[in-house]
């Protein structure tokens, strides 16, 4: 255990408080993932190291870097694999190899990426995310984490042919059977990946969608906020920042 982190007992309680607290009520299996993944890893929500997307745990990146930083991992080399690398077609293939002591035998992960498998919002960034999938694959063999990482999933928001409008395809998109993310994870994995204030997120969403608390809003209103959210982030988080502050502000002024 590293200096200064928290006993397994008291994490895990933290875990289980915050996790509830953004996901709602969790199954008791999904507890006693958490319970594992916290006892083994020492992996913490508030920190970013999980996400949990359609009912199933998944690690961060930052999750993997602070594990290897707490496990002494002695080294991260990476590789752009050119032969199989395409540049014209924004295809780019990454090999990363992770040593856990000195003079140790590497693990070594793969990672690829191009315009079909990476969402709309990081078009172009394509070759720093197949290097980052990469490492993520490298670690998790390295420190045996089955748990697939966020940077590894094809998408941080659907692509805007996949959206869907009628009851029923809302219900089955909900149930995960058309393989995208609910709309309360895309939710959860954008104050994630942003590192916005989830409070402030919600009394915004509300004000967006013209009610009193954002579970009153429709499905196609709230689907209209966290696409204008995802763009609004990717442009220009600062001003975004600044107006979810305005939120906390009118909340201070009506106390």
């Amino acid at each position: 255990m590293g200096r200064g982190f928290p006993r397994h007992p008291a994490c895990f309680r933290s875990n289980a408080r915050l996790a509830q607290s953004i996901w709602g009520d969790l199954s008791t299996a999904t507890l006693g993932q958490l319970r594992e993944l916290t006892r083994k890893f020492r992996l913490s929500i508030a920190a970013g190291d999980l996400l949990l997307l359609e009912g199933g745990w998944y690690v961060t990146h930052g999750g993997l870097l602070r594990l290897a930083e707490r496990r002494r991992c002695t080294g991260i080399r990476t590789f752009l694999e050119r032969h199989l690398s395409d540049p014209g077609l924004g295809r780019w293939v990454c090999k990363a190899v992770a040593y856990k002591r000195p003079g140790g035998r590497g693990f070594t992960g793969y990672g690829d990426a191009d315009p079909s498998n990476v969402s709309p919002l990081v078009r172009g960034a394509e070759m720093r995310i197949a290097e980052t999938r990469a490492v993520n694959r490298a670690l998790r063999k390295a420190y045996g984490i089955g748990l697939c990482s966020v940077e590894e999933l094809g998408y941080l928001s659907p692509r805007p042919e996949q959206s869907v409008t009628n009851g029923a395809a809302h219900s089955q998109s909900n149930n995960s059977g058309n393989g995208q993310l609910r709309l309360r994870d895309r939710l959860c994995l954008l104050i994630r990946q942003h590192q916005l204030d989830p409070a402030l997120v919600k009394r915004y969403a509300a004000d967006f969608c013209g009610t009193e608390e954002l579970r009153g809003a429709s499905k196609e209103l709230v689907e209209s906020f966290i696409n204008h959210l995802a763009d609004w982030a990717a442009k220009d988080r600062a001003a975004l920042v600044c107006k979810l502050n305005s939120y906390a502000q009118t909340e201070e002024v009506r106390s």
